[in-house]
This record gives C-alpha cells, sequence and structure tokens, in this order.
C-alpha cells in the first residue's frame, strides 16, 4: 500500500514537472516566433564591441528559471534558428563596424614608418650638404704629402657615403666621384707637361706617389658603394676604376718622354736616386705591365723574373756586358783601387777621425 502511494506521489511530481516544462518550452517558442517591433518604437541601441552582443539572451530566458539558480531544467528548443540569426547579425555589425585595411593605408603605414627610422634623403639634400662635404675631403687626400696630418672625420665622411647609398644615391655619388678626380689628373697632367726635363722625373714620381697614396683612404671611405654599386651592377672595382684614371689621363699621356729620360738616367749613375727610380719603373708596371716591352733591361732591375732566364751559351755575353758597366764606372770616376781585404780610403778616413777625437779631447 505505501509503494503504490509513493509511486502515485512520484508519478504526479513527475507529471508536474513535465507539463511545467511543457509549458516553459511553448513560452520560449512562442517568444521567438513572435515579429520584432516596429524600429520606431525602439530607440537605437549604442553600439558595442564585437562579441558584446552575444551576452544579450532572449527575454523568454527569465520565464524558463529552474528551482536555484535561474537555470532552465527543460530541454533546449529543437529549433534554434532565432539564436544562430542572432549571432550571424552579431558577426555582420561587427564586420562592418572594423572595416578591412586597404593597401592604399598599409602603404602609408609603412612610407611614414621608413621616414620617421631614416629621414628621406633627397637629390637635392645629396647636392647641397652631402656631396660638399665628400668634395672637400676628396680635395684634400688628393693633394696631401705623404705624412702630411689632414683635419677631417673619417666617420663623418664614412657616414655620409653609407647615408647616401641606403637612399639610393650610388650612381649619382660614382659619376661625381670619377668627375672629380678626372678633373684633378687633368690638372697634374698639365703641370708635368709643363715641367723643365732635369726635374720631370721627380714630379712624376711625385704625382704617382701621391695618387697612389690618396687611393689608400679614398678606397676604404667609399666601401659601401663599393660593395653595393660598382661590384653588384657594375661588376668592376673602385680600386682599379681609379687606377685606370691615372693611366688614361696622365701615364699614357708621358710615358713616351719619361721613358727616354728614364733610360738616359739609367746611362749615369746616381743622376736619379735609387729609390726615385724603383718607384716609378715599379708604378708604371703597375699601371700597365706592357710597358715592360720598352725598356725590358730597365725594368728587370727592379722587378724580379722580367727577362727570360739564363742559359749557358750566353754567359759570355753576360760577362761583357759587366765589363762594359766596370769601364762605365771607372770613367766616371768610381775607381776600384786594391783588391785587398782593407780598401782604399779606410786608413785616411781611420786617421782623420782618431785626429778628430784627439783634438777634441784636447779641448
Amino acid at each position: 500500500m505505501e509503494e503504490s502511494m509513493e509511486e502515485e506521489e512520484g508519478g504526479s511530481y513527475e507529471a508536474m514537472m513535465d507539463d511545467q516544462n511543457h509549458n516553459n518550452w511553448e513560452a520560449a517558442v512562442d517568444g521567438f516566433r513572435q515579429p520584432p517591433p516596429p524600429p520606431s518604437s525602439i530607440p537605437a541601441p549604442a553600439r558595442e564591441p564585437p562579441g558584446g552582443q552575444l551576452l544579450a539572451v532572449p527575454a523568454v530566458s527569465a520565464d524558463r528559471k529552474g528551482p536555484k539558480e535561474g537555470l532552465p531544467l527543460g530541454p533546449p528548443p529543437p529549433e534554434a534558428n532565432g539564436v544562430i540569426m542572432m549571432v550571424k547579425s552579431c558577426d555582420a555589425a561587427a564586420a562592418k563596424a572594423v572595416p578591412a585595411p586597404t593597401p592604399s593605408s598599409t602603404i602609408n603605414i609603412n612610407t611614414s614608418t621608413s621616414k620617421f627610422l631614416m629621414n628621406v634623403i633627397t637629390i637635392e639634400d645629396y647636392k647641397s650638404t652631402y656631396w660638399p662635404k665628400l668634395d672637400g675631403a676628396i680635395d684634400q687626400l688628393l693633394t696631401q704629402s705623404p705624412g702630411d696630418y689632414i683635419p677631417i672625420s673619417y666617420e663623418q665622411i664614412y657616414s655620409c657615403v653609407y647615408k647616401c647609398v641606403c637612399q639610393q644615391h650610388s650612381e649619382q655619388m660614382y659619376s661625381d666621384l670619377i668627375k672629380k678626380i678626372t678633373n684633378h689628373l687633368e690638372r697634374v697632367s698639365k703641370e708635368l707637361q709643363a715641367s723643365p726635363p732635369d726635374v720631370y722625373i721627380e714630379r712624376f714620381n711625385i704625382a704617382l706617389g701621391q695618387y697612389m697614396g690618396a687611393l689608400q683612404s679614398i678606397v676604404p671611405l667609399f666601401i659601401y658603394m663599393n660593395k653595393f654599386y660598382i661590384e653588384t651592377k657594375l661588376n668592376r672595382d673602385l680600386k682599379d676604376d681609379l687606377i685606370k684614371l691615372f693611366t688614361e689621363h696622365v701615364a699614357e699621356k708621358h710615358i713616351y718622354s719619361l721613358m727616354p729620360l728614364l733610360l738616359e738616367a739609367q746611362s749615369t749613375p746616381f743622376q736619379v736616386t735609387p729609390s726615385t727610380m724603383a718607384n716609378i719603373v715599379k708604378g708604371l708596371y703597375t699601371l700597365r705591365p706592357e710597358w715592360v716591352q720598352m725598356a725590358p733591361t730597365l725594368f728587370s732591375k727592379f722587378i724580379p723574373n722580367i727577362l727570360p732566364p739564363a742559359v749557358e751559351s750566353e754567359l759570355s755575353e753576360y760577362a761583357a756586358q759587366d765589363q762594359k758597366l766596370q769601364r762605365e764606372l771607372m770613367q766616371n770616376g768610381f775607381m776600384r783601387g786594391d783588391q785587398s781585404r782593407k780598401r782604399a780610403g779606410d786608413e785616411l778616413a781611420y786617421n782623420s777621425s782618431s785626429a778628430c777625437a784627439s783634438s777634441r779631447g784636447y779641448r
């Protein structure tokens, strides 16, 4: 009897809960199927960030409250088209609220960022500010004497070259550099043409040494231009180009006047110092090795392996050349003297030094 009563009570409670859930479900479906109110009666809601509208729950959810926390007890409605449509409308509103970036806006942002990171150097800025600094430094380097101190900032010049290369002014800077050095070499050539024969060799030696010394500073200063423009686009090297300039504008114009003077100076001992003769001969060989054919004997005295190797059949000819050189030296006042261990004149030098020492001692 008690068991039947419990079963009847349990069944009545389940039936009551089923009726309540069924009523709640019908109310929820009716709420979703109701047509939306006219737009004039409802004020426009304020714009919310994307995803914020998902927090809006239909008013019918308040009716579907559980016994404790207001959570729905029954199963969800079979048709969730209203919720799906609401989520889609939220996504569409968010897409309209945040427009997609256009290519033009992206380009403007990148351009402004690049301008912020590095100031743009226009061609007018290059001509008015940067190249004058390089021009003055090149002038000082080309006209300096060996061992002179030049009051220029190598760091500043190096920085100017780096900035101009980064701003795509390498071609203009290379053209200006070649033009600058070409004008300088043309002035040097005119000065050599006006030199008398007795100082011609010495002045040519000074011009050659001064220019080669300047290249040791100019080439490192323009190393960025050499690496990112001359080597990559022109397939050349800056040092080779600058040496070629001296060859074309100075050496080629004076080689036929210089070589006879060198041969004449070679026949007369100490008419030209050996260091000057060596510098000129080695310099000419560096500029153009083909010039060895003009005076192979002269070049062979300062550059090894110029002449072909000696052969046994020509030993007598070599001995005759040595004897001829000895006779020329004797005719010019260079005597052989005694062939003993003590050369002539050493005794006289020793006696004179002893006399000077004794006289200083008595003083």
